[in-house]
């Protein structure tokens, strides 16, 4: 009767082992991309969209909008990370650019992918990206650091009403991820 008893309980045990990795892949791999998916069909969270064409327009030097810039880690990401510099005043119209620093302190090799955000999120229309680091992976070598560019435009059409914009990124560790689809591009 005990070892019946105890193979029930093993069998459990290895179930709810399973479900663990399961909802933790789900996590990491699933999540991210629909998450985007839901956030560009949908219109929310303040995504911001592609990289956007500069159009010849005029600044609007009436009006000055803060824009600030915030950084955060996925729990399972240990690089440093974060803006260098936290805010900045801009004009509508007017290109900007800023950085953001990261530092790969693994003692291996590891790729990132950024995921922005924008607050209020009616802002995200109005505020266009030149050149994002987010716009791919990044690469770094163990223990090397980099400076990413962020060039971008708040729109002159932007509502009087928003004076400020608050940028957001979290990085991700995609390297697992990166290394899956070079295994595919190489095997095509």
């Amino acid at each position: 009767m005990a070892t019946e008893a105890n193979k029930r309980t093993v069998k459990t045990a290895g179930k709810l082992g399973v479900l663990v990795v399961a909802m933790f892949a789900f996590a990491m791999w699933v999540m991210p991309p629909l998450y985007n998916a839901l956030c560009e069909v949908l219109g929310i969270n303040g995504k911001t969209g592609g990289q956007y064409t500069v159009v010849e327009s005029a600044v609007d030097t009436s009006r000055t909008v803060k824009v600030q810039f915030v950084a955060q880690n996925n729990e399972m990401m240990p690089w440093e990370f974060g803006p260098n510099t936290n805010q900045i005043e801009v004009h509508p119209g007017e290109p900007a650019t800023v950085t953001f620093y990261a530092k790969n302190t693994e003692d291996h090799f590891m790729v990132s992918q950024s995921i922005p955000s924008i607050v209020p999120s009616r802002a995200a229309e109005y505020f266009h990206k030149t050149e994002c680091f987010c716009f791919n992976q990044q690469p770094l070598e163990a223990g090397k650091a980099a400076d990413m560019p962020l060039r971008f435009i708040v729109d002159r059409d932007l509502p009087k009403d928003i004076p400020v914009i608050t940028l957001s990124y979290t990085i991700f560790d995609v390297t697992e991820m990166a290394a899956e689809q070079d295994s595919v591009a190489a095997s095509n």
